[in-house]
């Protein structure tokens, strides 16, 4: 649990419940595409990743969605261990969550997408840590962890509260679309006996 329960209880168990149901209601169309609820009792939903694009498929994220003092308080993401639970380490992480740059006005999008791949135009990483062995996070509006971060006391969250973007389809959409889907093929690491995992940064969102 991330924190207190300061919100009456019920509330927040009925937006919980709000939004599991929802989800469930599309559970079948997130399993296509890799991601599969664990399970779901208040407060907290744990949701797995697999890179279905991928033979074998690999399991490359689990995160646990915290409803404590929602909608009070924003959402809280861990990225964890699906077997276990426990909180990784940002050195274990298995994703990339990039977002692209927007295309600058008047460029043909092939060039840009060449600059892209050529890595002259970066992409911005969502998932931030201070050093390898401290757990990342979610650095996203809207997600609590970005909003407890003193760098983003200017942004608060009751500023995108009745917006949408806080629920729980919306993260595990940013983290299936930004961090998944990209994924595309397996990639050798040439300097140490292992794979990696390659992306094809044109599915990257912006």
């Amino acid at each position: 649990m991330s924190g207190p329960q300061t919100v009456d209880p019920v509330v927040s168990r009925a937006k919980f419940a709000r939004e599991v149901t929802a989800y469930r209601a599309l559970e079948g169309t997130y399993r296509k595409r890799g991601q599969i609820l664990l399970d779901a009792e208040f407060p907290e939903v744990c949701v797995m990743f697999a890179a279905l694009k991928l033979r074998p498929s690999p399991i490359v994220a689990c995160v646990v969605v915290d409803f404590t003092d929602y909608d009070v308080q924003p959402l809280s993401v861990r990225f964890v261990d699906p077997f276990t639970r426990a909180p990784i380490k940002a050195s274990e992480l298995n994703i990339n969550m990039l977002r692209r740059p927007p295309i600058p006005p008047g460029m043909p999008k092939e060039m840009y997408l060449q600059l892209i791949q050529m890595g002259q135009m970066p992409a911005t990483d969502l998932m931030q840590f201070n050093s390898p062995d401290d757990p990342p996070f979610l650095c996203l509006p809207r997600v609590r962890e970005y909003h407890d971060n003193p760098a983003h006391t200017g942004d608060a969250w009751l500023l995108h509260r009745r917006s949408g973007e806080g629920s729980l389809a919306f993260i595990l959409d940013t983290i299936w679309s930004h961090g998944v889907n990209p994924i595309e093929h397996y990639q050798l690491v040439a300097r140490m006996p292992a794979i990696g995992m390659g992306l094809n940064l044109e599915r990257v969102p912006e």
